[in-house]
């Protein structure tokens, strides 16, 4: 089933159970597919992995607010958007936990060799590589800085 079969059925669960929050945010998904279809040189159907690049970039939208409002002390805004969050990624694949990446990031320094954070770039590239889907550019960024300082 693809996830735009997927989002439409959630949609109308959605809409019989009278879940605003849920609703909001699978009508944002529904969103994105129809524009990553229609832009460009953009074929009928998406991949699953551009499926997963377009979930994680609205999660990580609604954290980023979440966290704006929570900083502005809007508590009462950041609550709804960390619902979609929770909603978001029940379509995307389980996420990996910080040990997990580590060991990733470990592993293709030793391979490679890299030292120092002038290899920084090459490292990322890599791990965001490795690490597609399973978890988010964040979480492999300051993993890398830390290992390279160390």
């Amino acid at each position: 089933m693809s996830l735009e079969s997927q989002i439409m059925d959630e949609m109308k669960n959605a809409m019989r159970a009278k879940d605003t929050v849920a609703l909001e945010a699978l009508r944002a998904i529904k969103s994105g597919i129809i524009l990553a279809k229609t832009e460009a040189g953009a074929s009928d159907t998406l991949s699953t992995e551009d499926e997963i690049k377009l979930l994680q970039k609205l999660v990580k939208q609604r954290k980023d607010s979440a966290s704006i409002y929570t900083d502005q002390g809007r508590a009462d805004l950041a609550e709804p958007e960390l619902a979609q969050v929770a909603v978001i990624e029940k379509f995307l694949p389980a996420q990996l936990s910080e040990a997990e990446v580590e060991a990733v990031v470990v592993k293709i320094i030793a391979e490679n060799g890299f030292t120092g954070m002038a290899s920084m770039g090459q490292l990322m590239g890599l791990a965001t590589k490795a690490l597609a889907g399973k978890t988010d550019g964040k979480t492999i960024s300051t993993l890398v800085k830390k290992l390279l300082n160390s």
